[in-house]
């Protein structure tokens, strides 16, 4: 559904920010999206959705380059950026603008989604909106828009602790085989029973790009007391109660994969984890 291939893009030519980058992903998955900030992790939302051009190596979106911007493959590709432009329409005109550029919109999932969000006046202006409000209503359009592909960066930003249990419900329900999940994301506690497939982008290359029961085929989480074996250990985190450990699984522990440990060690093991998932 989208192969990134050999893609070099840069800024400037002191600011190359991908380099022979490449990325496969499929439909009937939603995607995790993680690396530090400035890794290009919007940047690569934006190639994907032909706002950005790679100075070399091809992106193929449903089997349109994306650069093309073929109405064919828009209109099948919602991106949702963290930063938002909200027009001065009220909620309930914002589908007499923008609806018909999506053939499979539905005005009764759009309403569904906003009554979930607990949004009930739709005469309000959408710029007058608090920042979180103006996030529901546009993840709620996002969603009926029914698109194969969904782009989303940062969506949980601006939202409060009910509205990101709302969120994690709402994507779940729309979760389909033949639909393609995106997210960008720094709030990895707030996504972590949603997503099903971990990317991470360091230093302009893809380290990782596995599904959950993989990582957790090939590397075990846990808590332990006492003292850490750092020769066995790939990486570990003290608290209050001990240790979080993340080593290699040798011996087929079953273990929660805990995404932030996950990302931590990978960031401070890259090698030796990119070693074990390649073998």
């Amino acid at each position: 559904m989208i192969e990134i291939k050999s893609i070099d893009f840069a800024y400037s030519k002191k600011q190359k920010l991908f380099q022979d980058l490449n990325l496969s992903m499929q439909s009937g998955h939603i995607y995790g999206l993680l690396g530090k900030n400035g890794a290009g992790k919007t940047s690569l939302l934006k190639i994907l959705s032909g706002l950005r051009f790679p100075q070399k190596g091809s992106v193929e979106v449903l089997a349109y380059r994306a650069e093309f911007r073929k109405p064919e493959m828009l209109r099948e590709i919602y991106f949702l950026p963290e930063e938002i432009f909200t027009p001065m329409l009220k909620i309930r005109q914002l589908t007499n603008v923008y609806a018909s550029f999506y053939p499979n919109f539905s005005l009764e999932q759009y309403n569904a989604y906003l009554e979930e969000f607990d949004i009930t006046n739709r005469d309000l202006y959408i710029n007058k909106l608090s920042h979180g409000q103006k996030k529901k209503v546009l993840i709620a359009f996002a969603l009926a828009c029914n698109t194969k592909i969904l782009l989303m960066d940062e969506p949980t930003n601006g939202l409060d602790i009910p509205s990101k249990s709302i969120f994690r419900k709402v994507m779940a329900s729309a979760a389909t085989e033949d639909r393609l999940v995106l997210i960008s994301t720094h709030q990895v506690r707030d996504l972590h029973s949603l997503i099903d497939s971990i990317i991470i982008l360091d230093n302009g290359e893809i380290v990782v790009n596995e599904p959950d029961e993989r990582i957790t085929q090939k590397l075990c989480f846990q808590a332990v007391d006492g003292d850490v074996d750092e020769k066995e250990v790939l990486y570990f985190e003290e608290n209050l109660r001990g240790n979080l450990i993340v080593t290699e699984n040798k011996h087929q522990i079953d273990s929660h994969l805990d995404l932030e440990l996950f990302f931590n060690a990978v960031m401070a093991n890259k090698k030796r984890i990119k070693e074990i998932f390649n073998a």
